[in-house]
């Protein structure tokens, strides 16, 4: 159960903006979860805006008052402690909402699903441009954070959605990223 927290937040320099630095963060949080097996920890933006789509420059864990100091132990932030300032431990508000924060994942290039198509139908580029028109394009407008992946290297979007604020928790788990469809996290 998600009863404790912990704010994250990044601190630019000069050169280098908010973007890069919480993507740096988010990078070092998913790889901490995967070599830990954690799936006891959820994250949240507390400034997350749509319509300035924006995560903001705060990263908030939540869990366990255990499993946040536990992890806060490890030296996963090596390397990014100049950049990330971080509050104690703390319980969350009594009278704090509740959300689901999860990935979202969209069909954003024509070209590439007409490429797959090709591959997987054997068509030919004429008649995979009729059954995907240009209209299927999907343009996102939710926040996101520049990530890399890990096995590939290739660097990726990590669109971020929200639920709709609900009264009540929702227990489960949340996957290496800390998102959850399922599992909420304290909203406030």
């Amino acid at each position: 159960m998600t009863t404790h927290y912990v704010d994250l937040t990044v601190v630019p320099d000069a050169e280098t903006g908010v973007p890069h630095f919480l993507g740096a963060l988010y990078d070092k949080l998913h790889r901490a979860l995967v070599q830990q097996r954690l799936d006891s920890i959820g994250v949240s933006f507390p400034q997350y805006s749509v319509i300035r789509r924006n995560l903001g420059d705060t990263l908030r864990l939540h869990g366990s008052e255990a499993v946040l100091q536990a992890f806060l132990a490890d030296d996963w932030l090596r390397g990014m402690r100049d950049h990330v300032r971080s509050t104690a431990v703390a319980a969350v508000p009594v009278e704090a909402g509740h959300r689901n924060v999860q990935r979202k994942q969209f069909k954003t290039s024509v070209e590439r699903l007409r490429r797959r198509r090709m591959q997987r139908k054997g068509e030919t580029a004429e008649q995979a441009a009729l059954a995907i028109p240009e209209s299927a394009e999907h343009k996102p407008d939710l926040p996101y954070v520049h990530l890399r992946s890990l096995s590939t290297g290739q660097p990726y979007c990590l669109f971020i959605a929200l639920s709709a604020l609900q009264a009540e928790p929702t227990a489960g788990s949340f996957n290496t990223y800390g998102l959850s469809a399922g599992a909420s996290v304290p909203w406030f």
